[in-house]
């Protein structure tokens, strides 16, 4: 069992490697400056994660997981889930400074070799399409109201503004009436 100072000592290394995979990308972020923005010997992250990309791995399952618990507990009490799914993201933009998914971000950086990190990826959006399939029932409207809604994430990193959420939230709202 590890003792509480080695759990902090992981923590904030995953707090700051994932702060700036977020913020500059998985690629422009060295390990040595998460050491040093992290307060941690090379020694420590190393004890924690024998590489980067096993930091990248423990980065994207935290993600998901913050990501998955924060969508859920937002659409909790909403009557659509469906549309109002649209409404978390328009707050995820304002809150991340419209940096777009982690997921995504990270799939223009790595390539299917590197298959830890593309099944985490891959992992995260299979449960995302799975929400809207059990939201929605059928299938092919589950799958087009699910690439709506990765095309808002992509237009709105894009254009840095709400528009895209709002005009492919509308076209989701008009599919799912016409089902």
């Amino acid at each position: 069992m590890q003792s509480d100072h080695k759990l902090d000592v992981k923590e904030r290394i995953l707090q700051v490697a994932g702060a700036l995979f977020h913020k500059q990308g998985y690629n422009e972020t060295g390990i040595n400056q998460i050491i040093k923005e992290a307060k941690v010997a090379k020694a420590s992250l190393y004890y924690h994660f024998a590489t980067k990309d096993e930091l990248c791995i423990a980065y994207l399952q935290q993600r998901h997981e913050l990501w998955k618990e924060s969508f859920t507990e937002f659409l909790k009490n909403k009557k659509d889930k469906v549309v109002s799914s649209f409404d978390f993201l328009m707050i995820d933009n304002e809150e991340n400074d419209y940096r777009g998914c982690s997921f995504l971000n990270m799939l223009s950086e790595t390539t299917p070799t590197k298959s830890d990190i593309f099944w985490q990826l891959q992992r995260h959006k299979e449960e995302l399409l799975s929400f809207f399939s059990t939201e929605l029932i059928d299938e092919e409207l589950a799958y087009t109201v699910y690439s709506l809604f990765e095309n808002a994430i992509v237009e709105s990193q894009l254009f840095r503004n709400q528009q895209p959420v709002l005009r492919l939230q509308k076209i989701a709202a008009s599919l799912m009436n016409k089902s």
